[in-house]
């Protein structure tokens, strides 16, 4: 209840103060054009507001951005054949169930969630306005590390969420598409949006108590990555130039939509180790092999 206090203790003084660039620019520090802008979309005006309208928009804007090209691939007959389930065409009724989904989810769940995250990420040691932004190397070391951590907490929720009553109260709302596309990414039961983004927030939040900061630009930097990733890997296509054909942990389309076709194994978000160390990926590889077989034949 104390942490609880001091939580809302900070959101009312957030909405109650205003962000003022002259006091976040260290004396004789000259700003870079990137970090000037960023201070411009803060400056006069509500640090809270401000942050959430900014990470409810780029949320907007990456998440249906990403579907696109999958979508426009629905349309290509020379890119059908890449498409993993070829047998099961996605209809306009399931895209519009889907969008409806996902509008109630992101207005109604994330939106509020977005509204009191800042409060708790000032408090772990993340900075907003703080200056200066960080450098390349800093931000790719720090998603790394959020990826990994990510894919480690999603791992073992999902497999939770396969355990008999979790799964037909809550997680069957995802498997209600077995042949996924790009944009079933994030429909599911509210309780499983909320618990599946403690993996994604989780990450920063962790590392700012046990590592060091991070700054709020490497946050928007990696929910932009991880929305790539899940994006990707219910597209229900498989490149060429996928990623997995170039990084072979990388798990992708081609490892997650197994999942939905069976409804088995290959648990983990962004990488294969999980699935393989635990065996949970032996019904997928001898899959794999019949595809294979079948091919030879």
């Amino acid at each position: 209840m104390e942490q609880l206090d001091i939580v809302l203790q900070n959101v009312r003084g957030m909405l109650n103060e205003t962000v003022s660039i002259a006091d976040k620019i260290p004396a004789g520090y000259t700003p870079t054009w990137a970090e000037s802008m960023w201070l411009s979309l803060f400056d006069g005006r509500n640090e809270l507001l401000t942050f959430t309208a900014l990470a409810f928009l780029m949320h907007e804007f990456v998440y249906f951005g990403r579907y696109l090209p999958f979508l426009a691939c629905d349309y290509i007959p020379a890119l059908r054949k890449y498409k993993i389930q070829e047998n099961k065409p996605v209809t306009q009724e399931m895209k519009s169930r889907c969008l409806r989904s996902l509008l109630f989810s992101h207005f109604i769940i994330e939106g509020p969630l977005m509204l009191g995250f800042l409060p708790v990420a000032k408090l772990a040691g993340i900075r907003t306005t703080e200056m200066p932004l960080p450098g390349w190397t800093e931000m790719l070391v720090q998603i790394a590390v959020f990826f990994v951590l990510e894919d480690f907490w999603h791992y073992w929720i999902h497999r939770l969420f396969h355990w008999g009553p979790l799964y037909r109260r809550v997680h069957k709302v995802h498997h209600e598409f077995s042949a996924p596309f790009g944009m079933t990414a994030e429909y599911a039961h509210p309780l499983e949006t909320i618990i599946f983004g403690q993996g994604t927030i989780g990450g920063p939040i962790l590392y700012c108590q046990f590592v060091g900061s991070v700054h709020a630009v490497t946050m928007f930097a990696w929910i932009w990555l991880r929305l790539f990733q899940a994006i990707d890997a219910h597209s229900g296509y498989d490149f060429p130039w996928s990623l997995h054909n170039f990084l072979p942990f990388w798990a992708g389309a081609d490892h997650h939509d197994y999942h939905h076709a069976a409804f088995v194994n290959n648990f983990a978000s962004s990488f294969r180790w999980w699935d393989s160390i635990f065996g949970t990926d032996a019904k997928y590889h001898a899959h794999k092999a019949r595809l294979a077989a079948k091919k030879t034949e």
